[in-house]
């Protein structure tokens, strides 16, 4: 896909900026949000995202802390971050690139390995120090004392009020909110992913998981697996393999649409009413 002068032009600032010569570059994929291309540089391959920093401030350096706080864990395959920062109008961040192959048989074993260690990663309260990214929503991220109070002031009312300026409304939305706060378990605080679909890992050259675009926080580790499990793309034996090495609370298949309710309020806040009929199903639950 060609790119205008002015994106090339860009493109090559960014590249010099973080002391690198581009030889030649390619869009990689990339939506409304944001353009990712893969650079041939003076220093080998790289990543590089770039959007209108006037649209998303300092969406990037959410996104790196979030890539650094997984790396620190030392579980999962994190792309290094080379760079970041805004250029003109634009910002950008400059990263790792990740050759991809194909899995290893014991790839199931290691995802579920390497999640569980990471939500082991655990802090005195819910919340995380700065708020960041849902997609092209802000996530919110105060810290809370309980997991029910995390969920419910930080991730569904934020989508609720969202929603309902978009024109959507809800009935009986009070006492829904109370009920699925007296489902969910009180456990601690879990470094999570925050965003784990299958469009959020990559399978590296050795065949090793690898986690990109994190909304991290540390929350209730259910939500990972919840998010997991609602578009697919994850086999069984992670979720066997996961809670044989880190057990869930009992009722945890019970709770996943309690979960799953906030990344589908964040997709009928993005992308509108086709999503209305698994929020309504959901809120129908708790009624």
């Amino acid at each position: 896909m060609n790119t205008s002068p002015q994106k090339d032009e860009i493109i090559r600032k960014i590249a010099s900026q973080c002391g690198l010569q581009v030889k030649s570059f390619s869009r990689r994929y990339g939506g409304s949000i944001n353009g990712v291309f893969l650079l041939q540089t003076s220093a080998g391959k790289q990543i590089l995202k770039i959007n209108k920093s006037e649209e998303f401030p300092r969406m990037f350096e959410y996104e790196k802390q979030g890539l650094e706080a997984l790396r620190e864990t030392g579980t999962f395959a994190i792309p290094e971050v080379h760079g970041t920062g805004t250029l003109d109008d634009t910002s950008f961040l400059l990263m790792q690139y990740i050759q991809e192959g194909p899995k290893k048989n014991t790839f199931h074993l290691t995802f579920a390995s390497n999640l569980a260690d990471l939500h082991k990663n655990t802090h005195k309260e819910f919340g995380y120090s700065t708020r960041n990214y849902i997609g092209s929503l802000p996530q919110y991220n105060e810290w809370t004392a309980g997991a029910a109070d995390f969920y419910i002031s930080q991730r569904l009312q934020p989508q609720f009020r969202l929603a309902s300026q978009y024109g959507f409304s809800f009935r009986e939305l009070d006492k829904i909110l109370k009920n699925i706060a007296s489902e969910i378990p009180e456990e601690p605080p879990a470094l999570i992913h925050g965003d784990l679909w299958a469009g959020n890992f990559l399978v590296s050259e050795k065949g090793m998981p690898c986690l990109i675009d994190p909304a991290v926080c540390y929350g209730p580790r259910e939500m990972d697996l919840a998010m997991m499990k609602l578009f697919g793309g994850f086999s069984t034996e992670i979720f066997n393999f996961y809670h044989e090495q880190f057990p869930l609370a009992p009722g945890f298949e019970k709770r996943v649409p309690l979960w799953q309710l906030y990344y589908l309020l964040v997709h009928l806040n993005l992308f509108g009413s086709g999503y209305l009929g698994s929020v309504n199903r959901i809120l129908r639950q708790y009624t």
